[in-house]
């Protein structure tokens, strides 16, 4: 009986410095992966598709009243959709698996708002692949510029013009292991990209 307990024990040990090895890895993996913008798309503001839009001259006068008539009144919400693309390098023998990401979105240094990816993706070895993170904000609230400024700030965010602006993540992932799910302890810039010009 003392002796099954011994092996019982041993192997209860075994698996967990496994279980241990393989979450470091996980871990590693995705500390290596490297995160950056690839794309900003299905740009929206108060109503205003941006996607095809390049200056603020392009906008008819209806579209360029309803922006004016939103700031106006404190409310010009922005929609878009900030493209990561995640590559975990080609010779790291681990595929990472982030089944979550906390972050919040800085324009030209500006905290602005927060959220959380939710998605799970798995990161393997040398693909690249997309993480599509949703963004909804009344820029209104953040940036007190007239209506053509903040327009002009937009298609430098979109990628489409303007002066040259920075937009940043920072963020908390969380990476699937064999003992669960483990958030990062501390929040990371994980994106940091100048846009427009």
């Amino acid at each position: 009986m003392k002796r099954n307990t011994l092996v019982l024990t041993a192997a209860l040990i075994a698996l967990m410095a496994a279980s241990g090895c393989q979450t470091l890895q996980q871990i590693s993996a995705l500390k290596s992966v490297d995160f950056a913008i690839d794309r900003v798309n299905q740009v929206s503001l108060a109503g205003v598709d941006l996607d095809n839009v390049r200056t603020y001259d392009d906008l008819n006068i209806m579209d360029a009243a309803r922006l004016i008539a939103a700031v106006s009144r404190g409310d010009l919400p922005l929609s878009l959709t900030v493209n990561l693309a995640a590559t975990n390098p080609a010779d790291n023998p681990v595929t990472a698996r982030m089944v979550g990401m906390d972050w919040r979105l800085f324009l030209d240094e500006n905290e602005t708002v927060a959220g959380t990816f939710n998605d799970p993706k798995d990161l393997p070895p040398g693909i690249p692949i997309g993480i599509p993170i949703q963004v909804e904000l009344n820029l209104v609230e953040f940036f007190e510029r007239s209506a053509q400024d903040l327009f002009e700030l937009v298609l430098a965010v979109s990628g489409s013009g303007g002066a040259p602006k920075r937009i940043s993540l920072r963020a908390r992932p969380t990476i699937s292991t064999p003992i669960g799910p483990i958030r990062y302890p501390n929040e990371i810039t994980i994106v940091s990209h100048e846009v427009g010009g």
